[in-house]
């Protein structure tokens, strides 16, 4: 902490301060405690945080006024103040309709007045919760489930909840619940330390940010960081991911214990005859009651892939495994030698395979540490943050994701096992400089070496790794009706039909894995198409034709004049005159919030043509009558498109950050057929397609395709260029593109 001062310290400290403090406040009354619960009664203040008392009182008359004279100051003080005034009895009812009141008081510390009193209020609250345990710990349940669902999971948001996130403060606090109902542990030493730095980042964050605020917000990470001493955001994110993950597992196994605990008092009026049954699932793995246990003749420090044969069982079945089982795997087992057996590796497989059930089991091996046996390359990527609003996971909780959902398609490839495996390692280089596809390829070698895979199936997972990208960047950035794109493609699988289906699987499962705005239908349309065009081209030598335009298309340049069709995937506008149509028509989409997915110019029977692809950005799409209008206004030069871009962009832009990196352009020489391509990589904003594209027309550029692809904050805007080839005219395009693509500040 500041000053070197380590956060336990300055809690202590804190709560001594408030404690002499508000026992100044009380009166010399009889029959009145203040007694601190919550935060205040665990010690566990920090910057900020709240005043948690409570004022009990043996039923004395005049209690309010004395409540007055204590709650009065703290107010006075600008302190949060979470207070209440209560008998002995009133707290008990309290507490057994309000699960969280009930948790708070559970930690009561007496500070002042009459200490028997206060003593007595602790352990009646405290006896009181373990009577009523089997309710209690249901309603916490619930309640924790609730604000899971709320608040979402603190190890993969990029702006978590400290206190209410899925592995925040609050879990904690239920583990101690459980265990002050006697049905679980006393959370151990670990967990209690990884509980403490969470609670120095929040006391940072009360302090980098002056406010009493548990949302870790971007903009404060660096300062919160610093006030640790971590050095950056990326290494807080990455320390608060792997608390909060230990403190998400030991809260689902906890409350496992309190479903089986709760489950066993129903059943106690029978019981069963012999003992418990034990259903065998695998060498050496039953199941027992529910959970994953080892057979009693199985040792792991005889059997080194026995860790692997509990973990495939316990994935397939959906079933926990007993914390005991992976105590037992954890400290006793062997390991596996240098170069897998071929059973240990199909093992592995059929663990990757499993689908679902293999994200909890793979996240339990991870918290015993057994998954860095396995592979000793996950401790780089564990909990390594991901940047970036599309992905909605840490990576090495990606790459299990996507293998889950890789053992959804397995039907779909030739040869599962590599699927898996390519799933698995196929981000395995972030974290490291460089590109992470071709960092991935060469760690996995060693990896796949070590697993025992064939030279020439591990050649095919390296490819995978390598490509992986190659898919979803093709088909939303590059032209699939020219010939080079499909060529490209063929070339990278090395014409082989098997690894093109392979990585259109991998596609899939990957952006499946990295969030909802990763994948939508035209994307996996435009993926399909790709495949479709290259397959035909492997099967048959020559690429598929070019797609003649839709019926509907023609006869809309049968019109002779301006005319425009507005379809639910975007817009075609006819025009004689092309000049500026590309532009204009991509500005009044941007006017209408719509944001443009890709854009095709070309000529018909002499008409200029205009084809883009839109979606709404906020979900609704806009009125086609008044959009239909605004275009053709734009064509005959009517309406202002610029002038309107530019004031809404003044009224309701923010300034640019100042954080986001330049814009960047890349000439791609022999990519196109017929044209030079063009790519803008830039931060995100509306009406950017507009300005880029009217820069380049006035720069003496005819853009005839142009495709837009989204990462987040980012995008990569590929623009189809003709007519640059004359000395100057490249330089004189960059310039134009770099200054309408950098961020306007105000």
């Amino acid at each position: 902490m500041g000053g070197g001062v380590p956060g336990s310290t300055r809690r202590a400290a804190l709560a001594d301060e408030r404690d002499a403090w508000l026992a100044s406040l009380l009166p010399e009354v009889p029959g009145v405690a203040l007694v601190a619960v919550g935060s205040l009664g665990r010690r566990d203040c920090v910057e900020r945080s709240d005043v948690d008392v409570v004022l009990v009182h043996s039923g004395l008359k005049n209690v309010g006024e004395v409540a007055e004279k204590v709650w009065y100051p703290i107010w006075d003080a600008g302190m949060g103040l979470d207070h209440s005034v209560r008998t002995v009895a009133e707290a008990g009812r309290v507490a057994r309709d309000d699960v969280k009141a009930a948790l708070g008081m559970l930690d009561g510390r007496y500070i002042a007045g009459d200490r028997a009193l206060a003593d007595g209020f602790v352990r009646e609250m405290r006896q009181a919760w373990r009577t009523d345990a089997a309710r209690q710990l249901a309603a916490l349940h619930d309640l924790t489930d609730q604000r899971w669902q709320t608040h979402g999971e603190l190890a993969f948001l990029l702006e978590g909840d400290l206190k209410e996130t899925r592995g925040g403060l609050r879990d904690f606090l239920g583990l101690r619940g459980i265990a002050y109902a006697q049905v679980g542990d006393v959370p151990g030493a670990p967990l209690r330390a990884a509980y403490e730095r969470m609670l120095d980042v929040r006391d940072a964050l009360h302090r980098a940010s002056g406010r009493a605020t548990d949302r870790l917000l971007l903009h404060e990470q660096d300062a919160v960081a610093e006030l640790l001493g971590l050095g950056d955001a990326d290494h807080l994110l990455r320390q608060v991911a792997n608390d909060a993950r230990a403190i998400a597992y030991a809260a689902d196994t906890g409350f496992v214990q309190v479903e089986r605990w709760i489950a066993a008092r129903r059943r106690r009026w029978t019981p069963r005859r012999g003992g418990a049954a034990r259903r065998p699932l695998a060498d050496g793995v039953v199941e027992q009651d529910g959970e994953i246990v080892l057979a009693r003749d199985a040792d792991p420090a005889e059997d080194p892939a026995l860790a692997l044969r509990v973990a495939a069982a316990a994935a397939t079945a959906d079933l926990p495994i007993g914390p005991y089982t992976l105590s037992r795997l954890a400290n006793r087992g062997a390991p596996l030698p240098a170069v897998w057996p071929e059973a240990a590796r199909r093992t592995f497989v059929t663990l990757l395979g499993a689908g679902p059930g293999l994200v909890p089991v793979w996240e339990a091996f991870d918290q015993y540490g057994i998954v860095d046996t396995w592979l000793p390359e996950w401790a780089r990527i564990r909990s390594l943050p991901q940047r970036n609003a599309v992905h909605r996971f840490t990576v090495d909780r990606h790459l299990v994701e996507t293998s889950a959902r890789a053992g959804t398609y397995t039907r779909r490839v030739a040869r599962p096992d590599l699927l898996l495996l390519s799933a698995l390692l196929h981000d395995i280089g972030k974290g490291l400089p460089g590109d992470h596809s071709e960092n991935g390829a060469l760690v996995a070698g060693p990896i796949l070496q070590r697993l025992g895979l064939p030279a020439g199936d591990a050649a095919v997972v390296v490819a995978a790794i390598r490509h992986h990208l190659l898919l979803p960047n093709t088909a939303t950035r590059r032209d699939l009706d020219d010939p080079k794109t499909i060529r490209a493609v063929a070339e990278a699988v090395e014409d082989d039909p098997a690894t093109l289906d392979l990585l259109h699987v991998l596609t899939e499962a990957d952006a499946g894995a990295t969030g909802p705005a990763a994948w939508s239908d035209w994307k996996a349309a435009l993926v399909a198409e790709l495949v479709r065009r290259t397959r035909v081209l492997i099967g048959e030598g020559t690429p598929p034709p070019v797609r003649p335009p839709s019926p509907e298309l023609a006869a809309l340049v049968g019109v002779g004049e301006v005319a425009v069709r507005i379809t639910p995937d975007g817009v075609a506008v006819v025009a004689p005159d092309s000049r500026g149509l590309l532009a204009n028509a991509a500005g009044v989409l941007s006017l209408h919030r719509l944001d443009v997915l890709s854009a095709d110019a070309s000529t018909m029977d002499g008409m200029a043509v205009v084809v883009l692809r839109a979606k709404p950005r906020f979900g609704t799409p806009p009125d086609a009558v008044l959009l239909a209008a605004d275009l053709r206004r734009a064509v005959v030069g009517e309406l202002d498109v610029a002038g309107k871009l530019s004031a809404r962009d003044r009224a309701y832009s923010p300034a640019a950050s100042g954080h986001a990196a330049p814009p960047r352009v890349l000439w791609l020489e022999d990519t196109a057929t017929d044209a030079v391509v063009l790519e803008l990589r830039s931060a995100d904003a509306p009406g950017l397609l507009h300005r880029v594209t009217a820069a380049l027309e006035r720069a003496g550029a005819h853009v005839y395709r142009a495709r837009v692809s989204t990462m987040g904050a980012d995008v990569v805007d590929a623009f189809y260029l003709r007519g640059v080839d004359r000395p100057g005219k490249r330089a004189a395009c960059e310039e134009a593109v770099l200054v309408a693509a950098t961020p306007r500040t105000r």
